[in-house]
């Protein structure tokens, strides 16, 4: 019986000193400092992003329709009755969420790059404003973080604008994700969206386009600041039609936050992807960033690089109702000298040196 009890005391003297060393290298362990956790809080901000605009539309129709053929089915059936009856909301005012604007994780999104709105001039709430958008780099990180978040202080900046941004419209007729992308205050880049809030909301409104569009997508890489606008008119038709104030705005390094692989003109990867964008709207780019686990490795994610946004002076507009072409090409070319001049005064602040240029094609 001794024999038993004494053995019993060695093994729990032993279990005693074995918690002990583990309890004091588990406290030799640095903790992670508090840049450690804020840097990790801005991977996953930047990651739920990615993960949403690129695969939450994919995967949620492909769930509804795997939910079809399920003791579920009611439920994508309720859904696309849903979209049926609301199918019409994006293109009339959307559902805008102010709470969403505010979360937290665009603030950690916003200092992943960092991200930093500049105003050069004032903008007043007695008009209404279109915001021309450039360049569209891959996945318009610049625009989306000032127009659509209030991380940057759009609102504290241009007290009395409401900002709102464009997108294809193609996305909106995803399930779900049309309606994450309607709470942030995203609508169609079509005539009947822009016109409903240029119209229908009273003044203040500010409609940010990414004018280039997925053409622009297929040239960016970094050290290229070539933007497709020669032939971009559209916007200045309904700016013209609506009375609505041109406002050209640059955000400096959207184009360092990936890699590309660009084909030449004229080769057939090139005309495979122009292809694939006049069919569906957007053109497939083949790009990387870095990884999730380290910024050497190659991943989806954007390589944190500052962005910094600045917004320019607004172009005084009148409203005409049937705009002629001649009225329109000199909006047009008054926009392009703004866009230059506001390029050129700014470019060597934030990343650029004098000798680059602004290729408008």
């Amino acid at each position: 019986m001794k024999t038993i009890i004494a053995a019993c005391s060695q093994n729990l003297s032993g279990s005693r000193a074995s918690i002990q060393t583990a309890l004091r290298t588990l406290l030799a362990v640095p903790w992670p400092s508090q840049r450690d956790i804020g840097s990790a809080l801005q991977l996953l901000a930047v990651l739920q992003w990615v993960l949403s605009f690129l695969l939450l539309g994919i995967v949620s129709l492909l769930l509804l329709i795997y939910l079809l053929f399920t003791s579920l089915w009611l439920i994508p059936v309720l859904y696309l009755a849903w979209i049926i009856f609301d199918w019409d909301t994006p293109e009339k005012g959307g559902r805008r969420l102010s709470c969403l604007r505010r979360w937290t994780v665009w603030k950690h999104f916003r200092d992943y790059f960092p991200v930093k709105l500049v105003k050069t001039h004032d903008l007043s709430p007695s008009h209404n404003y279109i915001i021309g958008s450039h360049p569209h780099g891959i996945l318009c990180v610049g625009a989306f973080c000032n127009f659509i978040t209030g991380s940057t202080g759009f609102e504290e900046l241009f007290p009395g604008i409401r900002s709102f941004l464009t997108t294809l419209a193609g996305n909106f007729r995803l399930p779900l994700f049309r309606e994450y992308l309607m709470s942030g205050g995203l609508f169609p880049v079509t005539r009947r969206a822009i016109g409903y809030l240029l119209s229908q909301q009273g003044t203040g409104n500010a409609v940010a386009i990414v004018i280039g569009g997925a053409a622009e997508s297929l040239s960016c890489r970094p050290g290229v600041t070539t933007l497709i606008l020669k032939n971009r008119k559209g916007f200045v038709r309904m700016a013209l039609r609506h009375g609505a104030f041109l406002v050209p705005s640059f955000s400096f390094g959207e184009n360092d936050l990936f890699r590309q692989v660009v084909f030449e003109e004229g080769s057939w990867m090139r005309s495979i992807q122009r292809r694939f964008q006049k069919m569906m709207g957007f053109a497939p780019c083949l790009f990387y960033g870095r990884g999730l686990t380290s910024c050497r490795s190659r991943g989806f994610l954007p390589y944190a690089r500052p962005i910094t946004t600045v917004v320019g002076e607004p172009l005084a507009v009148p409203k005409v109702e049937n705009p002629s072409r001649e009225l329109v090409d000199r909006y047009h070319e008054l926009y392009i000298r703004a866009l230059l001049k506001l390029f050129n005064e700014n470019k060597t602040k934030y990343g650029l040196s004098e000798s680059d240029e602004l290729h408008i094609l």
